[in-house]
């Protein structure tokens, strides 16, 4: 399904983990193929090892060099295009990797009035600690979060060697986050094409 407009939602599916080894790519290529089965959206992964952005920022009130623009330019007008978003995160020390507050941070108009779903994964608390803390910092940013989200307690234990979950409740709870995240998605881009955004 589509909206008005007969386009379908434009995801972008963000890989918030750059570490050596990490498990992200597993669980975002297991949420790009729910995406991928539906009609009503398509998926643009942003891999944020495949698309490293500076970690020295301007002087405030400073443009970027040159070569700070080249470099962001393999991810803002992905971010822009977008009309939500699926954040994939780790846990490092209850919080979300430094990567990924790094491309949040260069990047301000692009998430406004947007959605925002989370898949997580980690131990025992699957994760949740870091969407928590993405929860404020996103609504500094005047996106929307998604109250249902999935998440992966104990990982390593819950993925086949297919790089598939092998419960069934984690396909109930990808459909259930997305069913939200398109509901927000095609309210949120009918807004926006009928009057900009304003803060």
């Amino acid at each position: 399904m589509t909206d008005a407009t007969g386009t379908p939602l434009r995801t972008a599916v963000i890989i918030g983990s750059t570490r050596d080894g990490r498990f992200g790519p597993v669980v975002a290529d297991w949420i790009t193929g729910r995406i991928g089965e539906r009609e009503d959206m398509t998926a643009d992964v942003v891999d944020l090892v495949e698309t490293p952005l500076p970690t020295v920022f301007p002087a405030f009130g400073q443009a970027p060099s040159e070569e700070v623009v080249a470099r962001l330019g393999a991810v803002t007008p992905r971010l822009a295009e977008a009309d939500a978003f699926v954040i994939v995160t780790p846990e490092y020390n209850h919080s979300f990797p430094a990567a990924l507050k790094n491309a949040l941070d260069w990047h301000n108009e692009q998430w406004h009035a947007k959605p925002v779903g989370f898949v997580s994964y980690g131990g025992l608390a699957g994760g949740l600690r870091a969407v928590e803390h993405l929860r404020v910092v996103l609504a500094e940013l005047h996106a929307v979060t998604i109250r249902n989200t999935v998440s992966f307690h104990n990982y390593g234990e819950i993925f086949g060697a297919d790089g598939r979950p092998t419960d069934p409740g984690c396909e109930v709870a990808a459909k259930a986050m997305l069913d939200q995240l398109t509901w927000w998605a095609h309210g949120l881009r009918e807004a926006r094409n009928a009057r900009p955004y304003a803060i």
